[in-house]
């Protein structure tokens, strides 16, 4: 049997079957983008701290720079207050120190408590607490000056409290005061002026074969002078012209002070330069009564007319200026300023035992 072969080719071919799609390397899948993620507030939280946290940093170091430069230098004018003690803030007696030698940085130091005072207005009265052997003419009679224009100013009372030593410029300063107190083994008085240099002639003459050579316009240019013994003239002359006039100003000073129990001759004779003790002192009414602290405090408000009140001292904050400056001075080294305090006689309200 013969079969007929089909030989027609225009009858289309039937399509390959399908085939499943091939998954693995190489196919071509579309791959999907997982969706955005949201913006975490964690994040934003930590860039605001670190943004305080750097402000925060920046003024720590600024206040640091200005804490370093207050150390270094201190500021001028700024005083704090020690309570001395307790009572109501709005009713103050201020405590002033005078203590040790007068000259003009403790001046500048009174001045500045005076005026701390002066603008305090709950300030009702004022104690000047005074331990000092005395200075110089010029720096005592300042402190003189600023405790009177204090009183005139603001009208309150003004009580001295002596303690340890109150003598010659101490004393000056206190007679400013309303009235003064003493403790029991206070010294004071020593109402009088004192000067004192060195004569190097000899040494440098005899000793080291030094020949001073002194150029003058005049004859009194350098009376007194170190590299010479003092004549008779020249000692007259420094009498009169320096050490009476000072002399008569402490005199005056005393009167004026103490005229509500002393009278000018009874100051003369008490002004011979002599020391008192406390028991002394009152009895010759350069003092008006013994005590303590406390019993000046009484005092003080029994004039200010104020039962209660707050005792504040006033103190100069600690720099790192003063610490540098506390360092052993060398005895060696000698310039300008110091061969002129040693050559030069010094006119002090000074109790020269001290």
């Amino acid at each position: 049997m013969d079969y007929e072969r089909n030989d027609d080719l225009s009858q289309p071919s039937p399509p390959p079957p399908s085939e499943p799609p091939i998954h693995g390397l190489g196919a071509n899948v579309p791959i999907s983008t997982p969706p955005p993620r949201k913006r975490s507030g964690w994040r934003i939280f930590w860039g605001i701290l670190l943004t305080i946290s750097v402000m925060a940093n920046i003024a720590l170091f600024l206040m640091l720079i200005g804490v370093v430069a207050v150390l270094a230098t201190g500021h001028a004018g700024i005083l704090t207050e020690e309570v001395v003690r307790e009572g109501p803030a709005t009713q103050k007696i201020a405590v002033v120190a005078v203590e040790g030698i007068i000259h003009g940085p403790l001046a500048e130091d009174v001045y500045a408590q005076l005026k701390a005072a002066r603008q305090d207005r709950h300030v009702k009265g004022l104690i000047i607490r005074v331990n000092s052997p005395g200075g110089t003419i010029s720096a005592s009679d300042r402190i003189y000056k600023e405790i009177r224009k204090f009183r005139e100013e603001r009208g309150m009372p003004v009580i001295a409290f002596m303690q340890g030593v109150a003598a010659s410029g101490g004393y000056y300063a206190s007679v400013a005061c309303d009235k003064i107190i003493a403790e029991p083994t206070t010294i004071t008085g020593s109402i009088g002026v004192i000067s004192s240099y060195f004569v190097v002639q000899e040494l440098l003459e005899d000793k080291l074969g030094v020949m001073p050579v002194t150029i003058k316009s005049g004859q009194k240019k350098d009376w007194p002078s170190s590299f010479r013994k003092p004549s008779e003239e020249e000692l007259t002359y420094m009498r009169e012209k320096v050490m009476t006039p000072a002399f008569e100003r402490f005199v005056d000073i005393v009167v004026e002070g103490r005229k509500a129990s002393l009278d000018p001759n009874e100051v003369r004779e008490l002004a011979d330069g002599g020391i008192f003790g406390a028991q002394e002192a009152v009895h010759e009414k350069l003092i008006d009564g013994i005590g303590y602290l406390d019993e000046a405090i009484q005092e003080i408000k029994s004039l200010a007319g104020i039962q209660r009140a707050r005792v504040v001292e006033y103190r100069k904050p600690f720099s790192l200026a003063d610490m540098l400056s506390m360092k052993k001075p060398n005895l060696l080294k000698l310039n300008r300023d110091t061969l002129y305090d040693l050559a030069t006689p010094q006119i002090m309200y000074l109790w020269s035992a001290y």
